[in-house]
């Protein structure tokens, strides 16, 4: 099977802790990028200097040095994504992926099980695999294996052009909106859980209680077009989670109070209709296989 050539992009910020592993992983691979480019977006740490030893050796890594950024947002990311695309863009390639700086592959065919992915399936427009961190490994029964996770994705180039690339929204889901929009041009998105990838940096509450980032997650929920029946089943499941019953209201509060701000939503409403609408044919999916199986 002839493989579609691809490229790779690495936006890191301060990422001596991890980077390395990631490179290793890369530099692995059965099937190598053209061109990996690792973006340093004002490191001041030893980002740079890591990253410049590999890129001496291996001449399709190349290190971008952007400078330091006085402000602190989501948005950032895109900025230096941006900056590394500007360096592939004109380059000879199918597949255009966003990998970050603190992730890593235990399996040398990790890029190869996922290019054959792209040659099976021509609608196949964005594709990536679970993430494992230390020995938990994400649940998808309420993400969906349509959601494609930021660590590691791999989009097909016609689809990454026809949604635009990024959005650079400030408060985060850059990548989640990727995908929506990717679904919502036609394109097929999934995760495969046959492979996963490493995360090594604990995400989420290293700095905020739990509950409270529980809370910011649902109130984030609301200006990304989640339906409320959706969050409320959502709410439910998390109940069962710890934070026992609390973790399940935190949700459904954080959703309802960005619900009755009438937070402005930083997409298109044909964005948030099409989000709303799939919801609801899985929800509706979900009922017709539990009634199926006498649940």
């Amino acid at each position: 099977m002839n493989l579609p050539t691809y490229v790779l992009i690495t936006p890191a910020r301060n990422e001596e802790a991890f980077i390395e592993q990631t490179v290793k992983s890369v530099i692995a691979q059965t099937v190598l990028p053209v061109r990996w480019v690792i973006v340093s977006d004002g490191s001041t740490d030893g980002t740079d200097e890591i990253v410049r030893k590999y890129a001496e050796e291996y001449p399709w890594i190349e290190l971008v040095r952007m400078p330091d950024r006085t402000e602190r947002n989501f948005a950032g990311k895109v900025h230096a994504f941006n900056a590394g695309y500007e360096k592939v863009k004109d380059l000879k390639y199918k597949i255009i992926g966003s990998l970050d700086a603190d992730i890593s592959f235990d399996d040398p065919e990790y890029f190869d099980f996922l290019l054959k992915k792209f040659v099976q399936n021509p609608k196949l427009g964005v594709a990536g695999t679970p993430f494992r961190e230390g020995t938990v490994q994400y649940d998808y029964r309420f993400s969906r294996k349509e959601h494609v996770s930021g660590a590691c994705q791999l989009f097909r180039r016609e689809c990454f052009e026809s949604i635009g690339g990024y959005v650079p929204l400030r408060a985060g889901a850059i990548d989640l909106t990727a995908v929506v929009t990717a679904r919502m041009k036609g394109w097929k998105t999934e995760t495969f859980t046959d492979k996963i990838c490493v995360h090594h940096r604990r995400m989420g509450t290293a700095k905020t209680h739990i509950l409270v980032a529980t809370f910011k997650s649902g109130y984030g929920d609301y200006p990304m077009g989640v339906h409320p029946v959706w969050q409320l089943f959502r709410g439910v499941y998390q109940m069962s989670r710890k934070p026992i019953i609390l973790g399940g209201l935190m949700l459904m509060a954080g959703y309802l109070w960005a619900m009755l701000k009438r937070v402005q939503t930083p997409v298109s409403m044909e964005f948030v209709h099409f989000r709303r609408k799939e919801q609801m044919q899985w929800l509706k999916g979900y009922f017709r296989k539990a009634l199926h199986l006498g649940i």
